[in-house]
Order: C-alpha cells, then sequence, then structure tokens
C-alpha cells in the first residue's frame, strides 16, 4: 500500500536479473525501503525514529480507547486529532525516508517548489506580503541539494522534519483561534499554509515516490491557472488566499475526510496486522496452508495463494507480503516444476490480491464508508463475494498450469483416509463450528442484558480461558518453525498437529470480525478491541507457553513477550508512514477537485471521449487508474480516481438507463488501482517477486497480469451484475449465485489460461467465454429474446403504474436541467406500492403532472418522497415511460450455456494428459 519507487524498481530489476535472487539482508533492505523506511534501522538514530514510532502509536490506541471519555482527558477532536497525526507521519518521513539522488528524482525536488513558490507568489491578492514564499522555496530547494545520506540524518534533514511537523500541528495548537477567522487567513496562516504545503509534496516524493507528488502538484496549478485552460476545464481561478483557506486552513484539503480516515480507522487496523505477525500468525498461517495443501497438484503454489490470502487479512501492503511469505513459497514452487517467472508471478496475484480480502481491504474500504455513506458492515458485505470468488479462481489457475506440466504435489507424512471418511469428518467439524458460533452467539445475547453493567468482564473471562485453553491445546504441539524452502523437501508437516499448533491466533480475529459484524461498533472501536486484546496476547502467551511446557526461564519468556509488543507497535507506525503521507496529500486533490469544480467538467469530457457510452466509461476509467496506479500508492490511486470518476460513471450511467449503485463504482475504482502493483514496467510487487525468484521482472509481471485477468474481468461483471455485490439479495439466492459465479469464474479462467481438461483449441476458448458470460450475466441473451420492459406513451404512466406490481419499479425517463442549469436527461427509478390503482401508486411516490398539450410534466415530487429519491423533481418532462415486462426467468439461459459446456469437456475427456509426480 505504500510506495511505487522507481529507483528502488530498477535496482531489485538489475540484480534479480543478475543474481538469482536477492540475499535475506537485501529483501529486508527492499521491504523497508519501500514501506517503513531505509534510514534509522540501528544505532541511536534508529532508537530516536523508535520511540517517535512508538509515541505515534500509543497515541493512536490513546484516541481510539473509550479511557480519555471516561477520564475527561485527553479527548481531541477530529480536527485536532488528524494535526497530530499528520505531524507524525511528516516528521517520520523525513526521518525515515532519505532523498533519491537520481537526476529525475532531483529535478523533480528542485522543481515542484519552485514552480508552486512562483504560482503562489503571482497568485497573492494585492497587500499581502509574499516576499517570504521564494525564501521558502530556496530553502527546500538547498535542503534538497545539500544531500541525504542513508546511515545518519544531517541537520537540513532534522529542519525539515521538525517544521513540517510544527505545520501540521498548528491547527491543533491554534484551532480555536482558526475557528474564529475561516475565510479570512492572516499572514501567519499564509506562512505555515504554504511551508506545510510544499513540505508535505517533499515527505510525499521521499515515502511514496515522485508519482502522487506530481499530480498533487498539476492539480494546484491547475487551481491557480483555470483562466488560461481549455474551455472546456477553464474555470475563474483562486488566489492564494482561498488555496490556503481550502487546502490548510479547514478540513476541505490536506485534513480533509482521506485523513481522517487515516487517523481514526487505518492506523488502527494496521498496527492490528503488524501485532499479529509479530505474534507469529504469519508463520501460522504458511504452515497451514501448506500442511492442507503442499500434496496436491502445485501443492506449493496453491498453499502461496490461500497463505497470502490470510496474511491478506494482517498486511496492508503488497510488496511485504511478497517477500514475507513468497521466501517460503517461491523455491518450493520451483521445486515442483514452476519457472521462476511463473513462481513469483503466483505470489504477486495471490499477495496483492490481499488488499481486496474483508475485512480489512487496505484502507480503501474505511474510505468507503466515509465516501459511500454507507455502513462498514455493508462495504464488506459487497466486497465479500468478489474477493472470495477472484481467490477460488487463482487456485484453480494455478491447477490448471500444473495440469499444464503434468504436476504433482509434495509427499505427505501420512496415508490419507478414505474419501468417504474424509467427508463425515469435514462435515462434522463444519457442524461443530457451527454449533459452538450458535451458542457464542446466543450466550452473547443472553449476557448482554442479564448482566448490562459487567458484561465486558464476562467477555473477557470467557475469552481468556478459551484462549488458555487453546494455548494448552498448542503446548503439546511442536513449535513452528519456517523450515528452508531450498532444503531436500522429505515430507509435509502433519494437518492436525500444524493447525492445533496456533488456535490462538484466530481469537483476535474472531474479536475483530464480532466487534465490525455482530455488535456493529464503529471500526476504529472495533480495531482498538482488537488490538487491545492482541497486545494481552502478546505479552501472555510467551510466559504461559513456557510454564505449560515445563520450560522455565519464565523471566526471558516476559522479556521477549514485551520485546514483541515494542516491535508491533514500532513496525506498526513505520508501516503507516506512506499511507499517513498518501492520505494527506490525495485530499490536496480532492480539495482542489471541490475548489474548482472540475468535477462537473471532467464529466464533460469523458461524456464526449466515449460518447455517452456506459462500458467506455467503464474502459476509461480502468485505463485512467492503472495509468495513475503505476506511481501512486493503492490508497491514493483510489481516492483520487473516485473523486474525479465516480461521479461521473454514476450519472452517465443514469443518462444511459443503466443504473448503478455507488458502492459498486467505488469497487470497480478500487480493484483497478491493486492491479497497478502488478503491471509492468513499474509494478513494484512484480519487482520483489523477481528479487525472490532470480526470474526476470518484466516477464514476471507480465504473466501476474495474465493471472489478474480474473481481477480485471470481475469490476465490469459486478457493474452490469450487481448480484455479485449481493445488493438486494437474500441469503439464499446469495448462495446460488455465489456457485455460479465461482464455477464462471472458474471457466474463464480456463478459457483465459488456454487450458481445461486438456489444452484449448481456438473454438474451445470461445466456448468457454460464452459460456462464462452467460453464466455471469444471463439476462443479456434473455433480454434480447424477451425484452424487460414495455414502453408506454408518457401520457399512459397511470396505467403503466397499476401494471407495475407492488416492490418493482416503474422506470421514468424524463428532461431537465442540473444543478448547473445545463439540459440533462436521465432514467429514474420509482419504486411502487400495493396501492390499489395507478394514480394513488403515483401519489404515493409524491408524484404529481400535469398536461402541457401533447407533453407530460411533474408538478411536484414530494419532499423526501421516493420520487425525489429517484432525481424526479417539478417542472420536468416525462419523454419515456417503462414498466415491467412479465418475461421467462433469466436462468433458462443456463440449460444451453451448460450444454455447451458439456460440449466442450466432451472434446478434451480424450486429450487430458496423465499427471507425473515431481521429484522431492
Amino acid at each position: 500500500m505504500t510506495g511505487q519507487d522507481q529507483q528502488q524498481a530498477a535496482v531489485v530489476e538489475n540484480e534479480a536479473a543478475g543474481h538469482g535472487g536477492l540475499s535475506q539482508a537485501e529483501l529486508d533492505e527492499l521491504v523497508a525501503s519501500s514501506d517503513t523506511g531505509a534510514r534509522g534501522q540501528q544505532g541511536p538514530v534508529g532508537a530516536f525514529i523508535a520511540i517517535v514510532a512508538l509515541a505515534w502509536s500509543l497515541f493512536q490506541i490513546w484516541i481510539a480507547s473509550p479511557i480519555p471519555f471516561m477520564l475527561g482527558f485527553g479527548v481531541f477532536n477530529d480536527t485536532e486529532a488528524r494535526s497530530i497525526h499528520l505531524a507524525f507521519a511528516i516528521f517520520l518521513a523525513f526521518a525515515a525516508f532519505p532523498a533519491a539522488r537520481t537526476k529525475v528524482q532531483l529535478a523533480l525536488g528542485i522543481g515542484v517548489p519552485v514552480i508552486l513558490g512562483i504560482l503562489f507568489f503571482v497568485s497573492a491578492k494585492e497587500g499581502t506580503p509574499v516576499w517570504w514564499i521564494p525564501l521558502v522555496s530556496l530553502a527546500i530547494v538547498a535542503a534538497i541539494l545539500l544531500g541525504s545520506p542513508k546511515d545518519r540524518i544531517p541537520p537540513w534533514e532534522w529542519a525539515l522534519a521538525v517544521v513540517g511537523a510544527a505545520t501540521a500541528l498548528y491547527l491543533y495548537v491554534y484551532y480555536k483561534d482558526i475557528s474564529g477567522r475561516v475565510g479570512a487567513p492572516i499572514l501567519q496562516d499564509f506562512v505555515v499554509s504554504v511551508i506545510g504545503l510544499l513540505i508535505l509534496l517533499e515527505a510525499t516524493r521521499r515515502a511514496l515516490g515522485p508519482a502522487l507528488m506530481i499530480v498533487a502538484s498539476v492539480f494546484l496549478v491547475y487551481t491557480v491557472l483555470g483562466p488560461y485552460m481549455p474551455e472546456i476545464i477553464a474555470h475563474k481561478g483562486n488566489n492564494l488566499s482561498e488555496i490556503v483557506n481550502h487546502q490548510w486552513i479547514t478540513t476541505e484539503g490536506v485534513f480533509g475526510i482521506a485523513l481522517g480516515v487515516s487517523t481514526s480507522f487505518v492506523f488502527l487496523f494496521v498496527l492490528f496486522g503488524s501485532l499479529l505477525d509479530k505474534a507469529g500468525a504469519g508463520n501460522y498461517f504458511i504452515q497451514v496452508a501448506f500442511s492442507l495443501m503442499g500434496h496436491m497438484r502445485g501443492g506449493p503454489a496453491k498453499a502461496a495463494v490461500v497463505s497470502s490470502a490470510m496474511t491478506g487479512l494482517i498486511s496492508g501492503s503488497s510488496i511485504a507480503n511478497v517477500v514475507t511469505t513468497g521466501t517460503f513459497t517461491i523455491p518450493l514452487m520451483k521445486k515442483v516444476g514452476f519457472s521462476s517467472e511463473k513462481a513469483g508471478a503466483v505470489e504477486v496475484a495471490s499477495s496483492v490480491n490481499g488488499q481486496i480480502m474483508p475485512p480489512v481491504m487496505g484502507a480503501a474500504a474505511f474510505l468507503m464508508v466515509e465516501y459511500v455513506g454507507i455502513p462498514y458492515f455493508d462495504v464488506v458485505r459487497h466486497a465479500f463475494l468478489p474477493a472470495v470468488i477472484s481467490y477460488i479462481a487463482l487456485v484453480y489457475i494455478v491447477h490448471l498450469e500444473a495440469m499444464k506440466a503434468g504436476m504433482e504435489g509434495l509427499p505427505r507424512a501420512y496415508t490419507p483416509k478414505p474419501i468417504v471418511q474424509r467427508l463425515i469428518g469435514i462435515a462434522f467439524t463444519i457442524a461443530a463450528i457451527c454449533a459452538v458460533s450458535l451458542a457464542v452467539y446466543y450466550g452473547m445475547g443472553w449476557v448482554r442484558p442479564a448482566f448490562p453493567a459487567t458484561a465486558g468482564y464476562i467477555v473477557f473471562a470467557f475469552l481468556t480461558l478459551v484462549y488458555v485453553g487453546l494455548l494448552w491445546i498448542a503446548s503439546k504441539e511442536e513449535p513452528l518453525h519456517l523450515d528452508d524452502p531450498n532444503a531436500p523437501v522429505t515430507q509435509l508437516p502433519l494437518p492436525g498437529p500444524t493447525i492445533r499448533a496456533g488456535l490462538h491466533y484466530i481469537l483476535p480475529v474472531v474479536v475483530l470480525v464480532w466487534a465490525l459484524m455482530v455488535d456493529r461498533l464503529s471500526p476504529g472501536l472495533s480495531a482498538f478491541w482488537a488490538t487491545a486484546y492482541m497486545i494481552f496476547i502478546l505479552l501472555t502467551q510467551r510466559p504461559l507457553m513456557a510454564m505449560m511446557r515445563g520450560e522455565g526461564a519464565f523471566g526471558g519468556a516476559v522479556r521477549k513477550g514485551v520485546s514483541d509488543l515494542f516491535d508491533g507497535l514500532i513496525t506498526g507506525a513505520r508501516n503507516m508512514i506512506g499511507i499517513g503521507i498518501a492520505t494527506a496529500t490525495a485530499g490536496i486533490i480532492v480539495g482542489a477537485v471541490s475548489q474548482t469544480g472540475v468535477g462537473s467538467a471532467l464529466a464533460d469530457v469523458v461524456e464526449v471521449l466515449s460518447g455517452g457510452n456506459i462500458l467506455a466509461i467503464l474502459v476509461l476509467t480502468a485505463v485512467l487508474s492503472l495509468i495513475l496506479g503505476m506511481g501512486l500508492p493503492t490508497t491514493a490511486n483510489y481516492i483520487v480516481v473516485s473523486a474525479l470518476l465516480a461521479p461521473v460513471i454514476v450519472t452517465l450511467g443514469q443518462q444511459n438507463g443503466l443504473i448503478v449503485p455507488l458502492i459498486a463504482v467505488h469497487l470497480f475504482v478500487f480493484y483497478f488501482g491493486i492491479m497497478a502493483d502488478v503491471t509492468p514496467p513499474v509494478g513494484l510487487a512484480s519487482f520483489a517477486a523477481a528479487a525472490v525468484s532470480g526470474g526476470d521482472p518484466i516477464k514476471t509481471g507480465v504473466v501476474a497480469f495474465f493471472y489478474s485477468l480474473r481481477t480485471a474481468a470481475l469490476p465490469f461483471l459486478f457493474i452490469f451484475n450487481t448480484d455479485l455485490l449481493l445488493i438486494n439479495v437474500d441469503w439464499l439466492h446469495g448462495i446460488f449465485i455465489f456457485c455460479v459465479a465461482t464455477i464462471a469464474m472458474l471457466l474463464f479462467a480456463a478459457a483465459t489460461q488456454g487450458w481445461f481438461l486438456a489444452r484449448n483449441r481456438f473454438h474451445e476458448g470461445i466456448a468457454l467465454l460464452l459460456v462464462a458470460f452467460t453464466l455471469f450475466r444471463p439476462g443479456f441473451w434473455m433480454d434480447m429474446i424477451y425484452p424487460p420492459f414495455t414502453e408506454v406513451a408518457p401520457s399512459e404512466i397511470a396505467a403503466a403504474a397499476a401494471d407495475t406490481p407492488a416492490g418493482e419499479n416503474l422506470r421514468v425517463r424524463v428532461a431537465g436541467v442540473n444543478d448547473l442549469g445545463d439540459p440533462i436527461q436521465f432514467v429514474a427509478l420509482v419504486p411502487m406500492g400495493a396501492e390499489a390503482t395507478g394514480d394513488e401508486k403515483l401519489a404515493a411516490a409524491g408524484l404529481a403532472f400535469r398536461q402541457d398539450g401533447d407533453k407530460m410534466i411533474i408538478d411536484d415530487a414530494a419532499y423526501d418522497s421516493p420520487a425525489q429519491k429517484a432525481g424526479l423533481d417539478w417542472d420536468q418532462e416525462v419523454l419515456r415511460v417503462l414498466k415491467p415486462a412479465s418475461v421467462p426467468s433469466k436462468y433458462w439461459m443456463f440449460i444451453p450455456a451448460l450444454l455447451v459446456l458439456a460440449g466442450v469437456v466432451m472434446l478434451q475427456r480424450g486429450r487430458a494428459p496423465k499427471p507425473r509426480r515431481a521429484e522431492a
């Protein structure tokens, strides 16, 4: 989730191509340079940075907890908390990330403060003192030219760190004074804001690479030079006073929603993942995946997918995920027959997709809560099905690759039970889990009302008993250690002992999911309780395990637990540097969009380029996300593209008769944002995987892109078939959709990978694509045969309403004007009730009409009525009325699709190759 440093990528590419893989020390340096900062890992500087990072984590835990409200001390409002959060991020960005010395980086570092300094200078209103602006620009340029060593922090870097943090803290220190003069900044506001913007952009260049800095600078230039832009995107232009007020002094720009989400939610989730990893959960997930799946065809690759999916629950970084799991999985994939590039590509595709896996989803899920305006539970519900289907499809792609090469898995250390016995065991396990889940759910439901004052203590005592019990079970097993993946593999670990050795790692995840999904607590409070419980586990697991195993050295175990806790708190904070900087800088872009009105202008540009075609608009959005994502971290990419194009897609879709839910558009943008971590030539995850495998980075990225085509196809599918997002779908229908969509995605994977039961011939690949498309969108073909709507004249709208069943929508196309007074046409969905007549149904929806010659005009759309919520208003002209038609179920189209699939199976069965056993 952190930066795309092109210089570092080039270094990794050269070393990977020339040395057959990097050493562990070099891999650690790669992760540090891209995620936590390459400077200050050891020595006095490292100790100081660690203290600051620790203070940041403790501050975030404090403001997320209920303790300040209970004590009435240390309570910060949103703006104050964002100010302190950004101060920590800027300070650590300069302390931990040295400035790059390449010519391009140097030119950008010098050019941006100079150009923006000139623009700020000339845009100031007459009478505003601006003599200090050139001095600020020159001071930043001088600090860059003086150099930035990796092994120490020179005085000018300290100055940038301290001044940058001070400008961020300005809103906290002078909050009351500023609130009394919003819109009328004084000279002090000008100085702090200009310095803050320039230093923030330099911090962005260091921590995230130049791309986000360039994009934000372009938007600032556009804010000033609006009158000189092409007519279609021109605006009046904003002076320095307006920029300062909008971007820094208020919460419209840098200190806006994105930074607020980073402050309130994201930090705690990143910290939770860091603590869980320090406890040993990452190693546990890898070992469990290998014990369960290592024996299958291409087993190590399938285990890599599953372990990366589980690690993605606790890791927000694609690069860290690749290196953490890849150092173990990639050599084992190569051992069973995968090439270096394919082994790296599997790891890249699975690690990057960790960002779409609920419940954490990087920072995007929490941003969607704010931008879309729906509860966090609904975001997770909508995102769950596509994420699971995507991972299942990736496991199947690995299976196909193994079939192509005739591979089998690694040898098992046991004789498998008969299939019937295994199925009975699985069914019993599922039944036991369901029984325990129901008992816990209803038990909690009884405890809360029965003991309202002490329920929290009772729940904690119950959790502690379960935790001690699971630790006792784990103490009977051998400790889990990562084996050397390059050593000969004689046998896989036993699944039972491996699973039992770390069941207590599941408890903090259960606490998090329970708080989010069952108690429906806020994401921030849920993450706090999960983090608090994780801290409890970190401090106690080693001492308790030592006691249960009779190992002695109790004091050493306690010290090691405390050390793990501090390491987790420090690592979590360092992992947040890039995210904090990215959300603040993305706020500049969002602020410029709201200040200049470029969003509506961009809608006109997109409409012209696409010809109003919704599919063309989606393709343009996908391409823009990929291009921006080549240099922007996923979070910043999502913020920028969603701010620019999400409203455009919804508006133009409505004008073209396609009602696209806002959450579907935001997920569409997010999916293509993470694709950029894969796509050459900049995808750093591909370079990291190549560094581990010793393969060619560009080839690894290309193969990973083809493996990720399923991720690129899903957004287009759920835009046109929102059932995939479980929108207005009951649970039984949801299970059916999951099964059908999974089969469809597997067939799509088989078609794009050129292999099903055997190598596909051209006509077989086309047939599989058609079958997959039909299973995903059966209504596409049925609508051609039986149109789903019947058009009636506008004057017959009352009769059409009478014929529309209760609970369904009457589609009304109207012409009117938008908020700017420009002519507009769009389609509105008006829900119909169970009233007796059409006139009564329309009245209940809040609509009244008048006849004007041969035109039907909306005379009134009642306030807060279904009609007004659908976008209808008085004086709009009704152009078309479409009522639902009685048509056969779209699922009848599955019959010809399955017949075609059966034909492909019959053609390929005779050509299917026989597997061979891979050497250990």
